[in-house]
């Protein structure tokens, strides 16, 4: 079930420490878990921007990017973000938009559909060094802890192909390929979305969207890094995945012409015992119709016959 939800934090300057607070204070952060309308009109009427930044980051197919807004001195960072959608029968990596609002130098926002776990650790307090009202550090440290993340993630599916792989080789079932298929369409929307964040971090360290201290631009650096290797490693799993996706048709391709292949050499065989008794139950006149032994002979013509044929195929590898 989605949450619907809107928490406001801030980070107290003497301190360092950071609390959630229920009211729009200044160098706050607010998170925004697929607001509904009114959230969205309450927030826009606090902090004086329109809803449009908002709603950009509420759409799926909305690509990473970076928007500015002179009139309102509002820039909206959009990235994608790795998320897993678990069903009942499989586990789909895929990603979602999550959008970063820095406005004029008051508020910091981030809104997404769902919740992302890349935001659910700054919540929580996992993330060292990071204060709601230095919004370009905050930033550059979700861009980091976001690589890291599909770092992560890529190595949960690499495990995860290799014990598919395993199952694999004991029996193929459709579970299992199938299982196959959904990680290679991780793989996809990952590196997809790594291409589109590269593009993002690149432009934020060229175009100066932000205002970058020498400490930030090392960080922005070792996330640029971080997502390089993510990309690195993305294209490696999915070569390796293609290929044994590609191994694994042709082997059950090859499967399925031994079977054919034995099927009809059965057929064969059972075929020469039939023919022979057809013959002999014609209304005519045949060998050994008179004699009290034909039907042995038959028999024993007909299993001749047919270990014959047997050993034939046998000699041109058909069993």
């Amino acid at each position: 079930m989605i949450q619907i939800m809107i928490k406001i934090y801030n980070t107290d300057i003497q301190s360092g420490k950071t609390s959630e607070i229920n009211e729009f204070k200044k160098g706050s952060w607010i998170n925004l878990v697929n607001p509904s309308n009114d959230e969205i009109k309450k927030v826009c009427d606090n902090i004086h921007i329109q809803d449009d930044f908002i709603r950009y980051s509420l759409d799926l197919e909305e690509k990473a990017r970076i928007d500015q807004e002179d009139e309102d001195q509002t820039t909206l960072f959009v990235i994608d973000v790795p998320i897993i959608e678990k069903t009942d029968d499989s586990v789909l990596y895929t990603t979602m938009p999550l959008g970063m609002i820095v406005v004029r130098d008051d508020f910091f926002i981030t809104v997404s559909l769902r919740k992302a776990k890349v935001i659910e650790d700054f919540e929580k307090k996992k993330i060292r060094g990071f204060s709601t009202y230095k919004k370009s550090r905050f930033i550059l440290q979700i861009l980091f802890a976001n690589s890291s993340l599909f770092l992560t993630y890529l190595k949960q599916i690499s495990k995860e192909t290799e014990i598919t792989e395993a199952k694999l080789k004991d029996s193929m079932k459709n579970k299992e390929l199938l299982k196959m298929l959904s990680l290679e369409k991780s793989l996809v929307y990952f590196s997809t979305s790594l291409k589109s964040n590269e593009v993002v971090m690149e432009k934020t360290m060229k175009g100066k969207i932000i205002k970058l201290y020498e400490e930030d631009e090392d960080l922005l650096e070792d996330a640029i890094i971080e997502n390089k290797q993510a990309m690195e490693m993305g294209k490696i799993y999915s070569d390796i995945l293609s290929g044994t996706m590609d191994a694994y048709a042709s082997l059950i391709s090859n499967n399925l012409n031994v079977v054919m292949k034995f099927l009809t050499s059965i057929t064969l065989v059972i075929a020469v015992p039939t023919m022979i008794s057809s013959f002999f139950g014609m209304n005519l006149a045949l060998p050994f119709e008179n004699s009290n032994i034909g039907f042995p002979i038959i028999i024993a013509i007909s299993v001749a016959l047919t270990l014959f044929v047997a050993w034939w195929l046998k000699r041109k590898d058909m069993f």
